[in-house]
């Protein structure tokens, strides 16, 4: 399992990757390989500006559908596209060509409260 030091987690296994005042955001390792293959990802809050927690999406998997939560307040600028055609990026790719939404922070204090990658790794028990 992966556990990239460069990207910060949730408690709902979200990870965000920051980039300057923007930040690409998705679901971790752990998360891809609980759900199992993903099948869909439903993201219609481009152009959105949303609060820390408040969902973003959704990831349909065969067996479940999850809802995606902000990992801090922003404003979705970008959808990743090419998970459209291939939602198994997710499973193959979680911190690379998965990413599933890009985003301006509204308030990079939030970022703060996310887990470091060794605090994630206690967290899940790994």
């Amino acid at each position: 399992m992966n556990f990239p030091e460069n990207v910060k987690y949730t408690n709902d296994h979200e990870w965000i990757r920051t980039e300057g005042a923007e930040a690409y955001t998705g679901i971790t390792d752990y998360a891809q390989s609980e759900l199992g293959e993903i099948v869909y990802v439903d993201v219609t809050t481009k152009g959105e500006t949303l609060a820390q927690n408040e969902v973003f999406g959704s990831i349909e998997a065969v067996k479940t559908v999850s809802d995606l939560l902000m990992p801090v307040a922003g404003k979705v600028l970008e959808i990743n596209e090419a998970l459209e055609a291939s939602p198994e990026l997710v499973n193959s790719d979680p911190y690379g060509d998965g990413w599933i939404i890009k985003i301006s922070i509204a308030d990079a204090s939030q970022l703060d409260g996310l887990m470091d990658a060794g605090t994630y790794k206690a967290f899940i028990g790994k």
